[in-house]
């Protein structure tokens, strides 16, 4: 795992510059090469090869194609075979100079031979070519400033804005996005001049001209028609190829264990290619409403793993400000800041953790499939009733201290079936609607901003090709909210603490095949994950596998009643950019309900913090 900078013109002195901000991200090695139109950086964190042959920026035998690359390629020793038979020299055991090669010997479709995460620039000499490309799931990230006859990209916005000319103007549509969905999604940022590269997608630069296209995109079909029987042994088989190709290593490697379906799966492959004692990793509170300490200490029993266990008592506000530096811009995940934790965690252990990451999309795993399903029942009840009692009634409940539980619960699904359909199943991860947007935006931000909240939906679903209603959901959490809310919290996270985070169950052969199995097998009346669960009978307690999901987000909306409380007061009132967009009563009023129990603010709350500590970070203006 690494990072990688660069730009289109020959400045040795700026690109060191942009390489040296990302040193967290690679801490044992530094490369920077610079030409005629091009400069790349590189910093390295040594996984595979950890001798000085596998230093990057890399070049192919004549220096005529140059790599920056950040990720791994798990079929990188298929791939080398294949390419020496062609007449290739390797320097190196690096699975980077794979790319190099397959690159020289395939040109644009190298991307379709990569088994793996990454994204990497590439120049090539001869054609006066930049190419920037991001893997098919969007696991690893990707950002570029373009201007005039200026591109520059790097790894994170940070590098990019080491030049003095990207301006850091706040983007007013990604606040209003963000505001709603609590990530930006591709491709804008938060920085109006700076856009990411979505999932499969590359940008090539030739002639003074940039062209962004896909390269890949999920498909579901055709339907796969075996038995179910069968359907599962091809899946369990997939999956356990995918563990055993992600534990490919130099450095010591453990897994993140939540006591979840996902994390206890891949510590039940993996318990099949390792016999000595595997690492484990897992995050526990004091409120047991958030913990899943005792069902992870269960499968770290079964399994004989070598458990460690970090318990957080409380939040301060150096390491929420510490998070939102290394995010580059506002994802307001609750998980975040306890992965960041539990990453600083198991780097003094090992250098490369597996985890759970895709599960729950790519099987249907999340309550919001369930909150579907169960509002299609709902919607029978007539809309006057709905709006003008049911949803009166259950709004005046006061909401409750623990995690879930049938009170929050039940507001939660009533406050998400009230919102437009034309937002699928993601109306149970919005968090606003038309009330509170008139409310607390002022006039002139309205006016600057498109409102319609789910025209990025509509977009995305232009190009998903699944018939039935679950998978249609599954394409829209896959290829517009994971990539840019969960994965890139795992990158930016865990390359905070200078640690690779590998996610198997996104290997896009496993997820080729799983898009391909029928809707109703992955959510079977209201039990998600019920193919997945089917592939792991046997190889887990009946208990772990028959778990609802829990997650480790961090208990928000009781710390902003108590140890946050004046930290947010003081952000949300002093922060120009809340200040000019929003609407200061309706802001304090949101803050009052909150700490008097009437409402469970946290969403908004810890959102526009989140706003007003990254202004503060990076300097953002209006």
């Amino acid at each position: 795992m690494c990072g990688i900078t660069g730009f289109n013109w020959n400045d040795p002195e700026l690109i060191q510059k942009m390489t040296t901000v990302i040193t967290h991200r690679g801490p044992d090695q530094e490369g920077t090469w610079s030409a005629e139109g091009i400069s790349l950086g590189h910093r390295r964190l040594s996984i595979i090869d950890l001798s000085e042959d596998g230093r990057q920026p890399m070049c192919n035998e004549d220096g005529s194609v140059q790599l920056a690359f950040n990720g791994e390629i798990y079929n990188f020793k298929e791939l080398r075979s294949e390419l020496t038979a062609k007449g290739h020299i390797f320097k190196s055991e690096s699975d980077s100079e794979v790319i190099v090669h397959a690159y020289e010997e395939y040109g644009m479709e190298c991307l379709d031979k990569l088994q793996g995460m990454f994204a990497f620039a590439i120049w090539d000499t001869k054609r006066r070519r930049l190419l920037l490309a991001r893997d098919r799931i969007g696991i690893k990230p990707l950002y570029y400033y373009q201007k005039d006859d200026k591109l520059i990209f790097a790894s994170e916005i940070k590098a990019i804005l080491e030049h003095p000319d990207v301006p850091r103007k706040v983007n007013q549509q990604a606040l209003y996005d963000y505001l709603g969905f609590e990530f930006v999604p591709a491709p804008e940022t938060m920085f109006a001049s700076i856009r990411k590269l979505k999932a499969g997608e590359y940008l090539l630069y030739e002639k003074g001209e940039a062209r962004v296209s896909t390269w890949w995109d999920m498909t579901f079909r055709p339907t796969l028609t075996e038995p179910r029987e069968r359907v599962v042994e091809e899946e369990r088989d997939l999956l356990d190829r995918s563990v055993k190709s992600h534990l490919v290593s130099d450095v010591p490697l453990g897994v993140f264990l939540s006591g979840g379906l996902d994390s206890s799966a891949l510590v039940a492959m993996m318990r099949k290619h390792i016999s000595g004692r595997i690492q484990t990793f897992t995050i526990g509170y004091k409120d047991k409403s958030f913990s899943e300490v005792e069902y992870a200490e269960q499968v770290a029993k079964y399994l004989d793993t070598d458990h460690k266990v970090l318990t957080i008592e409380t939040m301060d506000q150096a390491s929420v400000e510490k998070s939102l530096w290394h995010l580059d811009e506002p994802m307001t995940d609750l998980s975040a800041i306890p992965l960041m934790f539990v990453c600083e965690e198991a780097r003094k252990h090992v250098t490369v953790c597996l985890s759970g990451e895709g599960g729950d999309e790519s099987f249907a795993g999340y309550d919001r499939f369930k909150a579907s399903k169960l509002d299609r029942m709902y919607s029978i009840i007539p809309g006057p009733l709905r709006k003008s009692i049911i949803s009166p009634l259950v709004g005046k409940l006061p909401d409750q201290a623990q995690k879930k539980g049938a009170i929050n619960m039940l507001k939660r699904f009533i406050e998400g079936s009230d919102l437009p359909k034309e937002a699928e199943h993601l109306r149970w991860q919005y968090f606003s609607n038309a009330d509170q947007d008139a409310a607390l935006y002022q006039s002139g931000f309205k006016s600057a901003v498109n409102m319609d909240p789910f025209y990025r939906i509509r977009e995305t679903m232009k190009t998903c090709d699944a018939q039935d209603i679950v998978n249609r959901e599954i394409y829209l959490d896959m290829r517009f909210m994971m990539t840019d809310s969960v994965l890139m919290k795992v990158d930016k996270m865990s390359m905070a603490n200078s640690l690779e985070v590998r996610v198997p169950l996104l290997d896009h052969e496993f997820i080729e095949y799983i898009a391909r199995i029928r809707g109703d097998w992955k959510l079977q009346g209201t039990e998600t994950k019920a193919i997945l669960r089917s592939a792991l009978d046997g190889m887990l307690p009946p208990n772990i596998v028959r778990r609802g999901k829990q997650g480790y987000s961090l208990p928000v909306k009781q710390l902003l009643r108590d140890d946050l409380k004046d930290y947010m007061i003081g952000l949300l009132n002093e922060s120009s950019i809340i200040k000019h967009t929003m609407n200061m009563d309706y802001v304090n009023t949101l803050i009052q309900d909150h700490l008097d129990m009437k409402r469970n603010n946290n969403h908004i709350l810890w959102a526009l913090m989140n706003v007003a500590i990254w202004q503060n970070r990076f300097n953002v203006t209006i």
